[in-house]
C-alpha cells in the first residue's frame, strides 16, 4: 500500500510541471495528470515513463503531484475539472468512478493480468482503472535470529513469545487509527479465512485475537496502535523486532539501513494448508471522462503493458500485474517471491463492497484499536464494527 507508506509525502503540493488539474489545455494534444508520488526515484522516473507513453500516442503530459489526491480529484469533480490521467490508490477507484468523473477503458486489453488486478479496477462491472503493479504484505524476519520462519499462528505466537526479551519485540506491525491500520489487519483477517464483508466472522475475530495476545503479552509493543509502516521499518532495522509485517516497498529502506541480514516469508496461517494472503495494495491508471478520454487510454494502455509494468514495479517495489512478468521478477530476486505468491489470493478492497468499503474499513481500524487498548474483547470490538459498517 505504498500511498500510506508515503508518510514521506509533505503537506504541501510540489509541482513536478506547471498546471492546476483538470484538461490543461484546449488543444486535445496535451493532457493533464495527478498522482501523489514526490519521493525518488519516482520523481525523475516518472515523468520519463510518462513521457515516453506519451510521444508513442502523440500527445504531451502535464504532470501534477498532489499528496491528498482522493480529496482533489472529488472536489475537481464538482467543478467539471477531472485530470485526463490519474493514478488512484486503488481502494479510491470507485468513490469516484460512481460521480461518472471517469472513463471507461473496456478496450484495453488485460490478457496476461492477474485477474483479480483486473477486478480492483472495476465498477458495476465496467473497468475504470489498471495497476501497472500491485503490493501485498508478508513477513520479514531477521536470519541472524529466526532459521525458519514461522507458517502457522501457534508458530508466529511461540517464535515472537521466544524472541522477545530487553528492548526487542518479537514482532511488529503497523495498526494505527487509519486505512493503514485496516490494510495491516486485513492481512491477518484474510490469511484467516475471513472476509471484509462480514467483519464479526469467527475468522475474523480469530485474527483480532492473535493480535490482541500478541500486544497483551508484550510480544508485539503496545506502540503498534500509533506506529505506521515506516515506523516498523525503522523499528526492524535498527534490531527492536526481530519480526515485521510489511510491503515490498520496504527492500530499499532496508537496504539504506545496511540491513541484509532478513528474508521474507508469506503471511502466517491459522493451520498448516492454509493459504497466506492480504488486501490488495497499489494504484490503478484512470481516465477522465472527457473528450481527451480516448488519448489518455492510449497512454495508459502503453503505461500498463508488460515491459512497462515490469519497470514500473522495479522502481516501485511492487509485483507487476501482468502475471509472466511478475515471475520474471521474482525469478531474479528471492526477496519477492513471497509477495508474487501472494498476490494471486490477495482481495482487492473494493471487489465485495465497492463503494463501501470506507465505512467498513473505519470500522475495522475502530474495532482494532478497541480491542488492542482492551477496551473490548475482540468479539465485541468486531460486532461493534459489523453494526458501524452496515448501519444495523
Amino acid at each position: 500500500m505504498r500511498k500510506l507508506a508515503l508518510a514521506l509525502v509533505t503537506a504541501t503540493v510540489a509541482l513536478v510541471t506547471t498546471g492546476c488539474g483538470g484538461s490543461s489545455a484546449a488543444d486535445g494534444s496535451t493532457l493533464s495528470e495527478m498522482d501523489y508520488y514526490n519521493t525518488d526515484p519516482l520523481v525523475s522516473a516518472l515523468p520519463k515513463l510518462l513521457d515516453s507513453c506519451a510521444q508513442k500516442a502523440g500527445v504531451t503530459v502535464k504532470r501534477q503531484v498532489v499528496p491528498d489526491l482522493r480529496t482533489k480529484v472529488l472536489q475537481l469533480v464538482g467543478s467539471h475539472d477531472v485530470p485526463d490521467l490519474v493514478l488512484l490508490d486503488n481502494p479510491d477507484l470507485q468513490q469516484i468512478a460512481a460521480t461518472g468523473a471517469l472513463a471507461d477503458l473496456g478496450s484495453l486489453p488485460t490478457d496476461g493480468l492477474y485477474p483479480n488486478v483486473v477486478a480492483a479496477g472495476r465498477y458495476q462491472g465496467k473497468l475504470y482503472g489498471v495497476a501497472p503493479g500491485v503490493n501485498a504484505l508478508a513477513l520479514y524476519y531477521n536470519t541472524k535470529l529466526v532459521s525458519t520462519p514461522p507458517r502457522t499462528w501457534d508458530e508466529l505466537t511461540a517464535a515472537a513469545a521466544k524472541l522477545t526479551a530487553g528492548a526487542q519485540h518479537g514482532i511488529g506491525f503497523a495498526v494505527p487509527a487509519t486505512e493503514e491500520g485496516s490494510f495491516q489487519f486485513e492481512a491477518f483477517l484474510l490469511s484467516g479465512g475471513g472476509s471484509l464483508s462480514t467483519l464479526n466472522s469467527p475468522q475474523a475475530v480469530a485474527a483480532l485475537r492473535l493480535l490482541t495476545d500478541l500486544v497483551a503479552g508484550g510480544a508485539a509493543p503496545k506502540d503498534v496502535l500509533t506506529w505506521t509502516q515506516a515506523n516498523v521499518e525503522e523499528q526492524f532495522a535498527n534490531g527492536s523486532l526481530a519480526m515485521m509485517v510489511n510491503g515490498p516497498w520496504q527492500l530499499p529502506q532496508l537496504a539504506k539501513a545496511a540491513m541484509t541480514d532478513f528474508a521474507v516469508a508469506p503471511m502466517p496461517v491459522p493451520a498448516a494448508g492454509g493459504k497466506p494472503s492480504s488486501a490488495l495494495g497499489g494504484e490503478v491508471w484512470a481516465a477522465g471522462n472527457g473528450p481527451k478520454s480516448a488519448k489518455a487510454t492510449e497512454v495508459i494502455k502503453c503505461l500498463t503493458a508488460a515491459d512497462n509494468s515490469l519497470s514500473w514495479s522495479k522502481l516501485t517495489n511492487y509485483v507487476p500485474s501482468n502475471q509472466q512478468a511478475a515471475q520474471q521478477l521474482a525469478a531474479g530476486n528471492p526477496q519477492f517471491k513471497s509477495f508474487v505468491d501472494e498476490i494471486g489470493t490477495a482481495a482487492g478492497r473494493t471487489a465485495t463492497l465497492g463503494v463501501n468499503y470506507p465505512k467498513y474499513s473505519q470500522a475495522l481500524w475502530t474495532a482494532v484499536q478497541s480491542a488492542l487498548t482492551g477496551r473490548a474483547t475482540p468479539q465485541a470490538a468486531l460486532d461493534a464494527a459489523q453494526k458501524q459498517a452496515t448501519g444495523q
